[in-house]
């Protein structure tokens, strides 16, 4: 299924927002697993890569 998915953390972790729609059809619980997993991986990559840039 296609899913269109807005996550948004906080800088301590926790979820601020967590919004997902099935575009053409349903998600079950271990695909919105895994996309909050990646979800969380690139928060944390794009996190780190901003904190480096303001220590610059």
């Amino acid at each position: 299924a296609e899913v269109d998915m807005n996550v948004v953390m906080a800088s301590a972790r926790s979820f601020v927002e967590v919004q997902g729609t099935g575009e053409h059809g349903t998600f079950d619980r271990n695909q919105l697993n895994l996309l909050l997993d990646l979800a969380v991986a690139g928060i944390r990559d794009l996190d780190a890569i901003q904190q480096t840039a303001l220590d610059a």
